[in-house]
């Protein structure tokens, strides 16, 4: 094939995709300044809600676009960005291994070495995750080799037939225990810290990302929890989950053994109050016979600070300070 056809064809093959986005592809990475952006990509639980994808959280700061866990949906919902899968991806960091954090990861892993804007990947893959010291191998490294052998044959057919180049195909997986600084790149320094979801789900971490003297935390899913507001004190933006019920649903026994791996409003809002972020925002959100108002309110109880009840594609800017947009279903980008 001449290069003038291959030239060709990947001009149609992105004009395709621009058709079925509805949009052009926005590049990949933001012009680097000294702001922090975050996109929640989800921001679910496992229950399988078409407004609310499971829990991914996208940071881009210093020119890196670096992804925290890989829930449900997540590479819908950068398509939806116009961000590849592939190249857009500088790093996949997971919280843990409960499956509605993980589930999107094969889909992300995998489309992001197929041939397109939305893949095109050229090297590995690199996934943080964390350790709790004594299986081997550790979780995040089970994962990366459980994929390859399970998706063996897809690697092995694509490489054959779509000339994929082997090393856009592996997973680089990296693991870590305790808390402890687990990346520094570009300026970004990513922090993680060990957070209580339970006796029987270890290892289980948040995440801390400064950069520029901004930052913006993530809680992981977790109980109330002193090692989270540790790290979470001063923070820009702090990001925490939520599960919060109604007093009827609170006594079905089948509940409370899940209520009791997180976090109520009402405990959430001391986090708030005490780690004094510039702005509170929820994810990881479970609403069980209450709406949004009642989960505010409830919060407000131990928190008068600025909060935002996250929503998919929610997006925060900090700067000098924390500005939130919400996605347009409409217009298909966030408002001017």
């Amino acid at each position: 094939m001449s290069r003038r056809c291959v030239v060709a064809g990947i001009a149609v093959a992105s004009a395709v995709f621009m058709s079925i986005s509805g949009r052009a592809i926005a590049q990949d990475k933001l012009p680097v300044s000294n702001d922090i952006v975050v996109t929640l990509l989800g921001t679910g639980a496992p229950v399988p809600s078409p407004t609310r994808f499971g829990p991914a959280t996208l940071v881009q700061a210093g020119g890196l676009n670096l992804l925290f866990d890989a829930g449900r949906g997540v590479t819908v919902r950068l398509f939806q960005l116009g961000l590849s899968s592939g190249n857009g991806i500088d790093a996949v960091f997971l919280t843990h291994y409960h499956s509605d954090h993980v589930a999107g990861l094969p889909d992300l892993w995998m489309t992001g070495y197929m041939f397109g804007p939305f893949g095109s990947r050229a090297k590995a893959l690199r996934l943080w995750g964390p350790s709790d010291g004594t299986s081997t191998p550790s979780g995040v490294a089970k994962i990366a080799e459980g994929l390859a052998e399970a998706f063996s044959d897809d690697v092995r057919i694509r490489q054959a037939d779509e000339k994929i180049a082997a090393a856009a195909t592996k997973i680089e997986a990296r693991d870590f225990q305790g808390d402890r600084v687990v990346f520094e790149e570009a300026g970004v320094k990513v922090t993680a810290f060990n957070v209580n979801h339970g006796d029987l789900i270890k290892p289980s971490v948040g995440y801390r990302i400064d950069y520029a003297g901004r930052s913006v935390t993530i809680s992981g899913d977790t109980k109330f929890d002193e090692n989270l507001i540790k790290y979470a004190t001063g923070t820009d933006l702090l990001i925490h989950e939520v599960f919060a019920m109604s007093e009827q649903m609170a006594k079905l026994p089948q509940l409370k053994p899940i209520a009791a791996h997180h976090t109520s409003p009402e405990e959430a809002g001391v986090v708030f109050s005490r780690a004094k972020p510039k702005l509170a925002a929820y994810s990881h959100i479970v609403l069980l016979g209450i709406e949004v108002r009642e989960l505010v309110s409830r919060t407000q109880g131990a928190y008068q600070g600025p909060l935002e009840v996250g929503e998919d594609l929610m997006r925060f800017t900090i700067g000098d300070r924390v500005v939130a947009k919400k996605w347009s279903p409409e217009l298909r980008k966030y408002p001017d």
